[in-house]
């Protein structure tokens, strides 16, 4: 059971409108989602998005009890617009975005995301299309994939990751988890007692490449704040550094910043349309939440509210 960290603070800053319209738009089993629609009143509505066509599907039961009130729709958050407007949505109350990978993505070999347990290497969130993750690593150069281990991993060893997947592959192509591991716990030169397996870096970083994670987030951040109507809000949980400075970032830029003008008065700077951060520091799991669910760790919640400006 994929369980949802950081949730009572997440829906304390997310649902302020029970008749409202809100969007989850990483679905993933549902955990955040019902949590939501149980705060709403029959007036309210969740739309709830996933490019995991898996994850739609297996939401239906649990969604169930909640009849009209919630639809499902397979698709990146990246196009959030376009889809809520193919169902007449053009504004809404509150977005939420969850960027882990579900507990059950990771447990699923035949998914390709975990080097502990032996599958195909695929790690694609749709399977339906893109290039998987053994595209990339029997079919990318050395110096892409050493500049992409490095980027989305921030892997120091990234070149020599690099060069051995490289050598290994003339052998035969690299088709499974456990091959891409023993080959990078090799090139790393053994655990020695690491406290994290030494693929773990290079996995996520071709994760993070097959499905266009980075990309997909900003495009996604800047969709949810053009969705929000006036006083809306938008909540976004990470894991990584890399994911969440590029929240933070995005956030930045659309929160109005005053600058004094010289001949007097002053000026508003920001991206349209304004927001106002809610969370000054991002918010962490507390102590018994660390002590119940081990992978809110490395969560961390950071808010805005749509501001009017003009």
């Amino acid at each position: 059971m994929h369980v949802p960290v950081l949730l009572n603070e997440t829906l304390d800053l997310l649902v302020t409108n029970p008749a409202g319209t809100y969007i989850d738009g990483t679905l993933g089993r549902g955990g955040h989602a019902v949590e939501i629609l149980k705060r709403l009143s029959p007036d309210g509505r969740l739309i709830g998005l996933d490019r995991d066509p898996e994850a739609i599907e297996q939401t239906g039961e649990i969604l169930e009890p909640f009849g009209k009130q919630v639809v499902r729709i397979h698709g990146n958050f990246a196009d959030m617009k376009q889809l809520c407007e193919q169902i007449g949505v053009a504004e809404v109350d509150g977005i939420l975005l969850d960027l882990g990978v579900s507990s059950p993505q990771f447990d699923i070999a035949e998914r390709g995301f975990s080097f502990s347990k032996d599958g195909p290497l695929d790690m694609r969130m749709d399977r339906t299309q893109g290039r998987s993750a053994a595209d990339l690593v029997n079919e990318d150069d050395e110096q892409t994939l050493a500049n992409l281990i490095y980027r989305y991993g921030e892997e120091r060893d990234s070149r020599r990751i690099a060069r051995a997947i490289v050598q290994r592959r003339q052998l035969n192509p690299i088709e499974r988890t456990t091959d891409l591991a023993e080959i990078i716990e090799k090139a790393k030169g053994g655990r020695r007692g690491a406290a994290i397996h030494p693929a773990t870096k290079t996995f996520q970083a071709l994760r993070m490449a097959v499905n266009s994670e980075l990309e997909s987030i900003e495009q996604g951040v800047e969709a949810a704040i053009a969705m929000l109507r006036e006083g809306g809000r938008l909540t976004v949980i990470t894991f990584h550094s890399l994911e969440d400075r590029l929240v933070k970032e995005c956030f930045k830029r659309h929160t109005v910043k005053r600058e004094s003008l010289q001949q007097g008065g002053e000026k508003l700077i920001y991206d349209e349309p304004a927001v106002r951060p809610l969370t000054k520091k991002p918010l962490t799991a507390a102590k018994q939440e660390l002590k119940d669910n081990p992978r809110s760790r490395s969560a961390k919640l950071r808010a805005v509210q749509r501001e009017k400006t003009a």
